[in-house]
């Protein structure tokens, strides 16, 4: 794209043609969107890009439609399915018009109202290939949550104990050891998947990253030393972090249009039963005993547990069909086709999602040459650094909110609140549980509800559980039980307000807010921010707690939790059900617009509905809250596009 298409007018807002305020004000604007001077017919637009990515077939008549899917066929060596292909085509071009399509049979109707009718009725080979990605989205959460068990016994052993009076070295070495995996991530294992998809295909990547996982917990349970057993989590990165831009991305390719989002969100509540299955993991090991020649031998087991379903989702990934977007990019269309016909009930379909993909790749490779550096773009263009401030605000913050303070030391937290071994151990697992539990309806609330109302409700309820679990601690010992059911009573509800909100919200909104030219290094580079400040959390919290004590640590993520309340209502668009125009006019308001005019909207919702006063409705921010044209989507109405690699 022609980055000096991208100059910008000052903020030019419309008003009604009875009002006369002066330029500061709200009142008596129909919108405040800023006004680009790029043609409209510019190719090198991002809004043009955008719309050519979101459907490429827009505009074909029916006749050169069938001509090109024609000449698809003759080129790629699938003469042999040429009317398939081009029935295919029509549907590609409009899935809903499947009715009036003339070259259509009753029978191809009835598969595909049934599509319509039946979206979950799928082909086993697409259900096993759903079941391996559950597994994979469970060993990323067994890799992260069992260490917190064994905090409670390997740095006894190597000599790191933290202790609880005062901060001291120790603690930033049990700290590191922690957050090595997620140290990886961020600086290295993020960046790999991209080469690492181009070479190996996304199974050959997810075989790579889980023999990695397997191989890496298999070393953790071997280690003789705190050194040797940070290099081992080290090593645990490269499972971890390609592994968890894969799976998703090979999800979403390989599923069909009208179960693809639901099947991507199934990433978070998988990952939330594997948290869960490390507690449970760490429980079950505890009271193992030493052997004559193996010291520490239960949280070795605990460390190495995670590695049996990693070393299944390797024996088992060559057994599921290789992604036929991946296949197309190689220029091997047959298998390709092969694949979908494994992912789909009839040729036909298969037809339709193959030449689609087809055409978005070309679409993909137009855009990709006309944009000189995207990832310069995600800060230079207007439009994308919006999308990249509130993307980072909500990666950062999932981070910050303390969620991963609970899943990594948990256990450390529980026993210093006077809980023994077992019962720490136990607390951790409900808190796991709790997580799983109210996982599974984020994929309803976040399409209900909205992205950035969740986040305005759980920041909230978030900063007010933790000070209540921080408090918590001033309950004197001797009423324990009263001290250990508040600070555990604190910590589930405050997962419980996580696990709906800001826990699905970060990926999801990330996925949604770039324009479709940069979404993938977008996501790359909001998938790094997220593991680099997980390393951070990791790596401070053993130091915070012994330097503020457990009081002033939870203190500490409740103050972020209301920082990012703030920081979501002046700097975090709503994103749900958005056409890309829609995005597009969202992303257009700028910053210092859209938070002023967020600000005057909490004063106006504070007396309407606190102080019951009469008051006018406020003017809309954007254009499609009154009326706008055609909307276009993301293809399929996933979060993730087809356009990651």
């Amino acid at each position: 794209m022609d980055t000096n298409d991208q100059h910008t007018e000052k903020l030019q807002p419309q008003r009604a043609p009875d009002q006369s305020k002066t330029k500061d004000s709200f009142e008596g604007h129909d919108t405040f969107i800023e006004r680009h001077n790029s043609p409209r017919d510019s190719a090198g637009s991002a809004r043009n890009l955008n719309a050519k990515l979101a459907n490429p077939l827009a505009g074909i008549s029916h006749e050169q439609l069938l001509a090109d899917a024609a000449d698809f066929a003759r080129q790629h060596a699938l003469a042999e399915h040429s009317e398939t292909i081009q029935k295919g085509a029509l549907l590609a071009q409009d899935p809903g018009a499947f009715e009036t399509l003339p070259m259509l049979t009753e029978a191809d109707r009835t598969v595909l109202r049934r599509e319509f009718t039946h979206k979950w009725d799928q082909p086993k080979t697409l259900y096993y290939m759903v079941v391996m990605c559950s597994i994979a989205a469970a060993v990323q959460g067994m890799d992260e949550s069992v260490i917190n068990g064994a905090n409670l016994f390997f740095p006894k052993q190597f000599g790191i104990d933290p202790g609880t009076g005062g901060m001291n070295k120790n603690q930033w070495i049990v700290g590191l050891v922690n957050s090595a995996p997620y140290l990886c991530c961020g600086i290295l294992g993020c960046w790999l998947t991209d080469p690492l998809n181009k070479w190996l295909g996304r199974r050959g990547t997810i075989f790579v990253t889980a023999m990695f996982s397997f191989l890496a917990c298999i070393w953790q349970g071997v280690t003789n030393s705190w050194p040797h057993l940070f290099i081992a989590r080290f090593v645990l990165g490269f499972g971890i972090g390609p592994k968890s831009a894969t799976v998703p991305v090979y999800s979403a390719e390989c599923a069909p249009p009208l179960i693809r989002g639901a099947l991507v969100m199934m990433w978070q509540t998988w990952t939330a039963f594997g948290i869960m299955i490390g507690y449970v993991m760490d429980i079950a090991f505890q009271n193992v005993s030493d052997t004559h020649n193996i010291k520490g031998l239960n949280w070795r087991l605990m460390l190495g547990s995670a590695g049996v379903p990693a070393l299944f989702i390797a024996v088992q990934v060559f057994l599921c069909p290789e992604s036929p977007r991946w296949y197309m990019m190689k220029g091997r269309y047959s298998k390709a086709f092969e694949s979908l016909q494994r992912l789909r009930h009839t040729d036909l379909q298969a037809a339709r999602d193959l030449y689609y993909i087809h055409v978005l790749l070309e679409a993909e490779k137009e855009a990709n040459t006309k944009t000189k550096n995207k990832f310069l773009e995600l800060f230079t263009v207007p439009r994308n650094r919006r999308a990249t401030l509130a993307s980072s605000i909500v990666m950062f913050m999932q981070q910050f909110c303390g969620v991963n303070a609970i899943a990594y030391y948990s256990s450390n937290i529980f026993v210093q609140g006077g809980f023994t071994q077992t019962s720490a151990l136990l607390a951790s697992f409900g808190f796991g549980a709790v997580n799983f539990v109210f996982a599974g309806p984020a994929v309803w609330t976040i399409d209900t509800f909205g992205r950035r109302n969740l986040l305005l409700v759980s920041f909230p309820l978030m900063a007010a559980m933790l000070l209540m679990t921080g408090f918590a601690f001033y309950i004197p010992e001797s009423n324990n039980s009263a001290r250990i059911g508040v600070i555990a009573l604190g910590i589930y509800l405050f997962t419980a307000a996580y696990s709906p909100g800001e826990g699905p919200v970060p990926f999801t909104y990330s996925a949604e807010a770039f324009p479709l030219y940069v979404r993938d290094i977008g996501m790359s580079y909001a998938t790094a921010l997220l593991w680099f400040f997980n390393f951070v959390v990791a790596l401070t919290v053993p130091a915070l707690i012994g330097a503020w004590t457990a009081q002033g640590t939870f203190g500490w993520f409740a103050a972020w939790n209301i920082f990012g309340f703030f920081a979501a209502l002046l700097f975090v668009p709503e994103t749900k059900a958005l056409s890309l125009e829609e995005l597009d006019q969202v992303f257009g308001v700028p910053t210092h617009t859209h938070a002023a005019y967020q600000l005057k909207a909490a004063a106006h919702n504070f007396r309407k509905y606190v102080l019951r006063q009469r008051v006018g409705e406020m003017p809309p921010l954007y254009e499609h809250e009154g009326a706008i044209g055609e909307k276009t989507y993301t293809p399929g109405g996933t979060a993730l596009p087809e356009a990651a690699s």
